[in-house]
């Protein structure tokens, strides 16, 4: 065997068991979502029945879903916008600011990035309660005493977006400072001594140079909110109360439970199909001229 034919067989070797995992573990698994879609199944039985599109159909005119689904595109929109501009926000000052205690302030706001998700589920749940919650608690200081239920059916939405954008903001401040530093203090100096303000230098020379590192993140974390939002829903709300925080992917699961696996798929597939669209038009959107600096 020559050099080339053993050169060729040890990267076959290194890569085909990677192949093969990808293959079992994403690739069938996504494929079997997209089939089982079009058939009535439930969850712990073989008999399956071919319907179609029927899943689907059912599931578009489904006002569980449609709630879920509106809650899951507020939740997008709203933790993305907060959590981008607070984390541009908060990067951007420790960056061009000299701070005292600056690499103090990185590490608190990334610790909530190591915590997983039922402990901090855990620490807003005990803010929230309406009795002896801390929140409460603390806004009754100011007057008679206080009890909002801020996991209620009207508030419970909002409570999620607080613990959302807690948990994500100091790890894309970290990111959006390692970018940030890369770009030449020569340009902020020459902009200061033509006048510019902080805000002007802000949007003209900070965000135009790291733009590209601005739009992988956003693109990331859009995606990934889909998925957050459904483990932060089920550690802390269950979808309560009257399924005013479901989101889709707790609906998915829901439906799962409850038996309804072939019509769960169905749930799924369209998850799916959303998310990807979703990717290329927020990286369409976003594309422009990378700057060299």
């Amino acid at each position: 065997m020559n050099a080339v034919k053993r050169k060729n067989l040890f990267v076959f070797l290194c890569v085909a068991p990677a192949v093969v995992l990808f293959f079992i573990f994403m690739l069938y698994p996504t494929f079997s979502v997209f089939r089982m879609s079009f058939f009535e199944r439930g969850a712990y039985s073989n008999k399956e029945a071919y319907v179609a599109f029927e899943n689907f159909k059912v599931l578009l005119n489904d006002t569980r879903f449609i709630r879920a689904a509106q809650n899951t595109i507020f939740l997008i929109v709203t933790v993305t916008v907060i959590t981008m501009s607070l984390s541009l926000i908060f990067a951007y000052f420790l960056t061009r600011d000299r701070i005292f205690g600056g690499n103090f302030f990185r590490v608190v706001f990334y610790i909530p990035n190591i915590l997983s998700v039922v402990v901090i589920a855990g620490v807003f749940s005990a803010i929230y309660d309406a009795d002896n919650g801390l929140l409460n608690s603390f806004l009754s200081l100011f007057g008679k005493k206080i009890t909002v239920l801020w996991k209620g059916e009207e508030t419970v939405i909002f409570s999620l977006i607080i613990a959302l954008v807690w948990q994500a903001v100091g790890y894309y401040m970290v990111m959006y400072m390692a970018s940030m530093s890369a770009v030449p203090k020569s340009m902020y100096e020459s902009a200061s001594l033509d006048g510019a303000s902080r805000l002007y230098e802000f949007f003209k020379i900070t965000l135009p140079l790291i733009w590209t590192n601005l739009r992988t993140t956003l693109t990331f974390f859009i995606i990934s909110t889909i998925n957050m939002a459904f483990l932060f829903v089920r550690a802390m709300t269950s979808g309560g109360p009257n399924g005013a925080s479901d989101v889709v992917l707790s609906f998915m699961y829901n439906q799962k439970d409850d038996g309804l696996y072939g019509y769960s798929m169905a749930a799924g597939v369209l998850i799916f199909l959303f998310s990807f669209l979703l990717s290329f038009a927020v990286n369409r959107l976003t594309k422009r001229k990378v700057l060299q600096f």
